[in-house]
């Protein structure tokens, strides 16, 4: 079985567009918080699947989006709440 490599798609200046040089997804700093975390939640939902059984341009241009949307998330939510019983013992 091969073993994904990493992005191969085929200029690293097109990550993030398809074959027709057209952006994927909406810019997440576009999004309603809503619409932020639904797509969050959708891509969290395919991760397996996609990990698993995607081409590796699909599991490049998921890993990318995942980070956009995280990201500004993350900018969004700068202290955002976190959950005691997640931590760990230092």
């Amino acid at each position: 079985m091969p073993e994904w490599g990493g992005d191969h798609l085929a200029d690293p200046a097109d990550a993030g567009a398809d074959f027709d040089g057209d952006v994927l997804g909406v810019d997440p700093t576009e999004l309603s918080d809503e619409d932020l975390i639904r797509e969050m939640h959708s891509l969290h939902r395919t991760r397996l699947d996609t990990l698993r059984h995607a081409a590796d341009s699909a599991l490049a241009n998921h890993l990318r989006r995942t980070a956009e949307l995280e990201t500004e998330y993350l900018a969004r939510h700068p202290g955002r709440e976190v959950d005691p019983s997640r931590l760990r013992d230092a």
